[in-house]
């Protein structure tokens, strides 16, 4: 069975509209939700960047029943993995069995405004790949010192930690870093519907495991309204190749998307009212092996698009 979940996005709404959206979704029928974990948004059009601990504290507080995840929190430059060992098992224990720590290798954007270079990606695989080592075994309750390749830690003990440990998926967009995901993580997560990489996960090790999706829409009950709204707030879909993972700054993402037309956003993104399209584009990761789906709606018309996906989109989806 597929499982859609909601996606709450720190670098277009701020913390207390954070925490109203992750509401909305709790009484829903999405079945769990992901919230990104950034130091800055892409442009400066999108406006926000709250830090995303204090939300998911927040977020704890003010739900039931949501199972929530981050996607995705960068343990290995910008944030040090024994400060996110901590941080994870305290959301445990806020969210008691309903926390999961999505993890990736990061983007240049967000993790090195600490005066950090910006290695290679094989060096930022090897550094996750030590990085989850030391948060699970941080884990483990037990006074530790740890001394890696990129990672220290000495005399080290979590006292606060939740009955049940939260799982790590692990973001992928190369068959590499899939494998790992398989071989190290708790599941997979995406943002393309590439079956390659769902078969590089399960030859890792990932068979049984869950496979995680973002996608990309944006809802309103006129098309063309979406469309203009998508380019405004989400133009960044349609840059190529590694420029996402590379660019360093804000103004670069600004400066790289003024070629990015209305059109190319439509191409890549669901725009309108068509539910239709929505299950179509939905289909399409489901087809490719992902069994949890979460949505982005872009801009500020979440309760309308939590309405449209409960009527019209979420029982269509098997």
């Amino acid at each position: 069975m597929t499982q859609l979940g909601y996606k709450l996005i720190c670098e277009e709404h701020g913390p207390t509209d954070l925490t109203q959206y992750a509401t909305l979704a709790d009484q829903s029928t999405f079945e769990f939700a992901m919230i990104s974990d950034h130091f800055h948004p892409w442009t400066s059009t999108q406006g926000e960047s709250p830090f995303v601990w204090n939300v998911i504290g927040a977020i704890a507080q003010a739900t039931d029943d949501l199972r929530l995840g981050t996607s995705i929190t960068c343990p290995i430059i910008r944030y040090h993995p024994g400060l996110i060992a901590q941080a994870a098992a305290t959301a445990g224990v806020q969210l008691p069995g309903q926390f999961f720590l999505g993890v990736g290798t990061g983007e240049n954007l967000s993790e090195h405004v600490f005066g950090d270079r910006w290695p290679p990606h094989a060096i930022r695989l090897e550094m996750l790949r030590e990085a989850v080592d030391l948060i699970r075994t941080l884990w483990e309750g037990e006074t530790t010192s740890y001394r890696g390749e990129y990672y220290t830690v000495e005399n080290a003990r979590l006292y606060t930690l939740p009955d049940e440990l939260p799982p790590i998926p692990i973001a992928a967009d190369g068959p590499k870093t899939a494998r790992t995901a398989g071989e190290i993580g708790d599941g997979l997560v995406a943002v393309a519907p590439d079956e390659e990489l769902v078969e590089a996960f399960e030859d890792g090790g990932g068979e049984d495991k869950p496979r995680y999706a973002e996608v990309d829409v944006c809802y309103a009950e006129d098309e063309q309204e979406a469309i203009e709204t998508a380019h405004e707030i989400w133009p960044q879909a349609a840059l190529p190749g590694e420029l996402l993972w590379e660019l360093a700054t804000p103004a670069h993402f600004q400066q790289a998307t003024e070629a990015v037309s209305e059109g190319d956003i439509a191409d890549l993104v669901v725009c309108g009212p068509d539910p239709d399209a929505h299950i179509e584009t939905i289909q399409e990761y489901v087809d490719a092996g992902f069994d949890h789906i979460a949505i982005h709606q872009i801009g500020s018309n979440q309760a309308d698009f939590i309405e449209f996906y409960e009527e019209e989109v979420i029982p269509e989806i098997d």
